[in-house]
């Protein structure tokens, strides 16, 4: 492993990216390979993948499905599944890893099992719920007769006695080799890529402080790897030969401190370098309130993280090239990846991050599909309101809410309310958006999910946020009175058109001024618990018209601003005539 001790110069030239092609294309040989018709064969092995909503999991999917294994998508609620492009090429099946008759029925007939799954930022208690799951999912591994499981960990050092996230992974990565089933363990450190929370942590921290303060431990050395690498390590693990059973250390060919990566990205972003100040007094637990306060990082999952930064994490051997040959260009350098990821980020084209998996101990029950739900009160605020403008125009300023964006009313009490939930260990606002236009089942939207999505028609939220009970925000386009062919406007079309990506066309059909008015239905909806739910409700009440009122209002201004847009200028076909 070569160590890199200068910071590039800002204008040094770029190296030259990546194609877009999948990991396997560079593992032939080893990987099954798709079929005639570039899908997975029927005798291919299968893959069951669990943590398919985190963001590892995401990601590996569709690499297994482009090396030509079939692959079962193991989550607890299948149904959330249906955003992901790889939805319909994947068989999605219900399975909890702590429950052991179901998720040894979900790995039943599978010759490989992936376990990404971890407590990170669930609370105090991560340790023993890792440990118990992994035990629950090693014994069903073993019963259902897999043929190898393998498992994403953690770098860590040798002889020293590691922070309560190492020792928590480092525990599960022995449970699962002591499972009776031959297993790989990948020991990662710090991993470089769009959406990662390793990343997003360093690029927040580095871009918004331009001098800082930091531990002493920003000097400790670092192997960080590219998750493409990473991904290709997994995707290799599936065909290791049945007597290797072992642990690895995976890393990229640079061995950095963190304050070198700091400096090193701020050359690659063009940012002036950065003044950086080391001090022995900020403790893991005062550094992880500073990364919650200055990064979208929330401090439940920023702690864990800072924590594990305290050690020196640089690989003690690469055994893996053995099973899993370098790629013919080699790995990933740092700079590589930092440019990789900015790319994705600036182009939209983060497909998942670390916000991808919801919140450990968010609720997931389902709204109660009726208000007279028998499990307790259910309190409604309920607006709706006619909008002079087409489906499409309504439907694309609904589903652009939060992130950069905002939520059209109030932003001092939104970023209020975003700023509280912080302190108390929620998520916050600073969470984002995944895509800044479009969404997807399952995405978070700030201290929001999306819990059921119809394109042109409904977003559901649930919140993420800590309270005292359950609540969600319903946007809807509701249908109105179809005009016949000169209506062209009507939410069927606008779904169809959105699904098909010409929307804004679907919309504008028909004269504007015959068209029929579109509705705007939003409802806020709170299912208190105990007391606290209720006075909770009360307290709320009173500036739900500024809030949500404001909200509606705007988000309908803003539709028939873009439809007035729109209409104002000649159409294509209109130009060519």
């Amino acid at each position: 492993m070569r160590r890199d001790d200068d910071v590039p110069e800002p204008g040094r030239a770029a190296e030259p990216g990546l194609a877009p092609e999948p990991v396997a294309r560079s593992l032939s040989g080893l990987v099954p390979g798709p079929g005639p018709d570039g899908r997975p064969r029927p005798d291919a092995p299968l893959v069951a993948v669990t943590g398919v909503t985190g963001y590892v999991g995401g990601r590996l999917v569709p690499e297994l499905l482009a090396a030509g294994y079939r692959v079962r998508a193991v989550a607890r609620h299948p149904d959330r599944l249906r955003g992901r492009p790889w939805f319909g090429d994947v068989e999605a099946v219900e399975g909890d890893a702590s429950d052991l008759d179901g998720i040894r029925a979900a790995l039943d007939g599978a010759d490989v099992a992936y376990y990404l799954i971890h407590s990170l930022g669930s609370g105090s208690s991560f340790e023993q719920r890792d440990r118990r799951t992994a035990l629950t999912f090693a014994q069903a591994a073993r019963e259902a007769g897999v043929g190898r499981v393998v498992y994403l960990g953690g770098l860590y050092p040798e002889g020293e006695e590691l922070s309560p996230h190492l020792a928590s992974r480092t525990e599960v990565g022995e449970i699962l080799l002591a499972s009776g089933v031959p297993t790989t363990v990948l020991r990662a450190a710090v991993v470089l890529g769009s959406g990662s929370a390793s990343f997003e942590m360093m690029r927040y921290l580095t871009e918004r402080l331009p001098a800082m303060t930091v531990p002493t431990w920003v000097d400790n050395r670092i192997q960080p790897i590219a998750i493409r690498d990473v991904l290709r390590y997994l995707v290799g693990s599936a065909a290791m030969p049945a007597d290797v059973s072992r642990a690895f250390d995976i890393g990229g060919p640079d061995v950095l401190t963190y304050r070198q990566m700091m400096q090193r990205y701020a050359a690659i972003a063009d940012l002036p370098r950065r003044v950086i100040v080391g001090v022995p007094v900020l403790s893991p637990r005062l550094s992880s309130h500073w990364v919650s306060l200055v990064t979208p990082v929330p401090g439940g999952l920023a702690r864990p993280l800072v924590e594990s930064l305290v050690h020196e994490v640089v690989c003690d051997e690469h055994d893996i090239a053995r099973y899993v040959p370098d790629p013919p260009d080699g790995l990933i350098g740092f700079d590589r990846a930092v440019r990789l990821a900015l790319a994705r980020i600036q182009g939209a084209g983060v497909t998942t991050r670390w916000s991808s998996a919801a919140v450990p101990g968010a609720p997931s029950d389902p709204l109660p599909s009726d208000p007279d739900w028998a499990g307790g009160s259910l309190h409604v605020d309920e607006r709706r309101v006619d909008v002079d403008a087409s489906p499409a125009a309504l439907w694309r300023v609904i589903e652009a809410v939060g992130g950069e964006r905002g939520w059209f009313s109030w932003s001092l009490a939104w970023r209020v309310r975003g700023l509280l939930d912080r302190i108390v260990g929620g998520p916050g606002l600073r969470r984002g958006r995944r895509d800044p236009s479009r969404l997807v089942l399952d995405d978070a939207v700030d201290f929001w999910r999306v819990e059921a999505l119809e394109p042109g028609r409904l977003l559901r939220l649930r919140a993420e946020m800590r309270l005292p009970g359950l609540a969600w925000l319903e946007l809807r386009v509701e249908p109105t009175e179809r005009t016949g062919d000169a209506g062209g406007g009507d939410v069927d079309a606008a779904a169809d058109a959105t699904d098909a990506g010409d929307a804004a066309d679907a919309g504008t059909a028909g004269d504007p001024a015959t068209r029929p008015p579109t509705v705007f239905a939003q409802r806020a909806l709170f299912h208190p618990h105990g007391l606290a739910g209720q006075l909770y409700w009360w307290a709320v009440y009173p500036f739900h018209g500024i809030v949500f009122g404001g909200m509606q209002r705007n988000i309908a201004r803003a539709a028939e601003t873009a439809e007035r847009a729109r209409t104002d200028v000649p159409r294509t076909a209109d130009r060519r005539r």
